[in-house]
């Protein structure tokens, strides 16, 4: 909660993973069940159904060329970067090239395991690179002279809400992730309720209401359950190999940023809408930036959201290319 109220990205994960990998590095052990981590994985996989818009098709096919260049674009330079960690063998298996996705810190965490990374270290990328682009993001916004418009709104935790829906919701996420690791399908435990919620959601069918406490209970499950299988060697790994990491974060940053000059000069778009379009991660904080602005929110999170789901289709196949690329 401390975190939350500093409005730190994916704090809500991030405060139980430290918390938890400071009691499993000293030995303590308090271990969740692995039901509860695969229910929670079902309940992200809807949250993230529910933050795609309607019109983002509508939007992307309006204007698809940006789009796919700005998509193509930064997943290449994410991927030519986790390729260069794997080939120096910086981290084992595929976990670099998982750990280098420019987007999905979530997804890209939770599915990595299935595909031969290392969850904990691919953690230990993904949220390096979640604060640090809020943090260059919120930089460029005030050196634009930009300031948000009014503090956020505070957090109502147990609001109002339409129970036979909330049921529902709870219900699918339930069945659906336990379907997926029942099934074995790699990532499958949020992957399936995240297709089954697109589908209800671009359908109609039924409304998906998930409660704030909801969510939070389930990213503290998911950020306990990562953070309690790392081990005191591989903190000090990931602690030998964190100034590569920040420099290949910081690079990836620095030439999103030209991507970002590019598209203002073919598109004509503001600097700062150009920038938070092309900002390789950190959804969230993007958005909360975007929204506080004067830029053009609809372009902003249609292109953020389109990368997420590119990340999200063709992490596997990209994995597995680049692995074998890197060992040869």
């Amino acid at each position: 909660m401390a975190l939350e109220l500093l409005h730190l990205p994916a704090a809500l994960l991030l405060g139980p993973m430290a918390v938890a990998v400071l009691l499993a590095v000293t030995g303590a052990s308090v271990k969740t069940p692995r039901s509860g981590f695969v229910i929670a994985q079902g309940v992200v996989g809807l949250m993230i159904a529910t933050s795609l818009p309607p019109t983002i098709f509508a939007e992307i096919a309006d204007q698809w060329p940006i789009f796919v260049a700005g998509v193509l674009s930064t997943a290449a330079a994410a991927a030519c970067l986790g390729w260069l960690m794997a080939r120096a063998r910086i981290f084992p298996g595929t976990t670099a090239i998982w750990g280098s996705s420019p987007g999905a810190a979530s997804v890209m965490t939770l599915m990595s395991e299935s595909y031969g990374g290392d969850m904990r270290l691919v953690a230990f990328m993904q949220y390096i690179r979640v604060v640090c682009c809020a943090l260059a993001a919120t930089v460029v916004a005030r050196s634009m002279g930009v300031t948000p418009d009014g503090s956020p709104a505070a957090m109502v935790w147990f609001p109002e809400l339409p129970w036979p829906a909330v049921v529902g919701t709870v219900a699918i996420a339930v069945v659906v992730s336990l379907i997926g690791a029942r099934l074995r399908i790699p990532g499958g435990p949020m992957l399936l309720p995240l297709a089954v919620g697109m589908a209800l959601k671009l359908s109609g069918l039924m409304p998906i209401v998930l409660p704030p406490w909801l969510l939070a209970a389930s990213y503290a499950m998911i950020g306990w359950g990562i953070g309690m299988r790392f081990t005191p060697d591989v903190i000090a790994h990931a602690a030998s190999t964190f100034p590569r990491v920040l420099m290949s974060v910081l690079s990836l940053i620095a030439i999103c940023g030209v991507f970002a000059v590019i598209l203002v000069a073919v598109t004509g778009i503001d600097p700062l809408s150009a920038y938070l379009a092309t900002s390789p991660g950190g959804a969230d904080s993007v958005a909360i930036i975007a929204a506080s602005t004067k830029v053009d929110v609809p372009f902003v999170m249609t292109m953020q959201i389109a990368r997420f789901l590119f990340v999200v289709a063709t992490g596997p196949a990209t994995a597995r290319l680049l692995s074998r690329a890197a060992r040869s």
